[in-house]
């Protein structure tokens, strides 16, 4: 009698864990993951207080993560690993139906490429370019690769050689230190280093405009949810405190967002760009 008595204690102990997770009370962790712009010290000074800030208006529980390069993260992306995800705006058109991810916000203003050298190089024209080294975050990266060099390519028949740098701020490293004879890459991040970096560069060209980067959605995550997400950004948005935290992304102005918005972006044909 004891021994069954025993049997069934260990069995029900052994079942108190996965009660707990099937439990619909217990408070769900989502994961918000932001494409690797910046090196990761950064990366998470700018973005765990608008996390922290997003609970507080939502009363969700999220988790800041990233992936150490823009490729492990656009893979990370399509495999759908994320709940919310800062994502290159290329990347929309690409996810919306598989994986099954649907923006919510973005910046009001658009997003641009541009290439940068050093401002003592010889580059001086992007004609210059020809047969020189690029570096880019990735292949995939919009304004910053794909974008700059289609511009590259059909405006000025410049085919420069990529070298991948992995994130915008080792693009400007790459630069500055003469490790690329020049780099692409967008404004927004370019107005966030460090003054020393930017002083030492030259924008030589800039591509046209696109819609910005977006903050988007997993479809598994609760219609209600993502309401309550959109509706705190857009809140965080529209007051001072939360205006300069989602300034150093920089977001100046949030504002709804649909995958509508992006779908300009397959006019531009950029696919043959991944690869080249």
């Amino acid at each position: 009698m004891k021994l069954r008595l025993l049997s069934f204690l260990v069995s029900l102990f052994c079942l108190l864990p996965f009660a707990a997770v099937a439990n619909p009370s217990v408070e769900p962790t989502y994961s918000f993951s932001v494409a690797p712009q910046f090196e990761r010290r950064q990366l998470f000074r700018v973005w765990q207080p608008i996390v922290d800030d997003l609970q507080k208006r939502t009363g969700l529980r999220f988790e800041l993560v990233t992936s150490l390069s823009v490729g492990d993260y656009d893979s990370d992306v399509k495999n759908g690993r994320y709940d919310f995800i800062y994502v290159n705006p290329y990347m929309v058109p690409l996810i919306d139906k598989q994986p099954g991810y649907q923006p919510l916000i973005r910046d009001a203003a658009p997003l641009h490429g541009i290439l940068v050298v050093r401002k003592d190089s010889p580059l001086q024209r992007v004609e210059d370019l020809s047969g020189k080294t690029l570096a880019v975050p990735s292949m995939s990266a919009l304004g910053a690769s794909l974008l700059l060099r289609a511009e590259l390519d059909r405006d000025f028949g410049v085919k420069p050689q990529p070298i991948i740098a992995k994130t915008h701020s080792s693009v400007f490293l790459h630069v500055v230190n003469g490790l690329a004879d020049a780099g692409g890459s967008v404004q927004k991040a370019l107005a966030e280093q460090d003054v020393r970096i930017r002083d030492n560069l030259k924008v030589l060209h800039r591509t046209r405009d696109v819609p910005s980067h977006p903050i988007a959605v997993h479809q598994r995550v609760p219609v209600k949810v993502r309401e309550q997400v959109r509706q705190a950004f857009l809140d965080m948005s529209a007051d001072p405190q939360g205006r300069a935290l989602l300034a150093e992304v920089p977001m100046r102005q949030a504002v709804a967002a649909n995958v509508e918005d992006y779908q300009v972006l397959k006019t531009l044909k950029l696919d043959s760009y991944l690869t080249q």
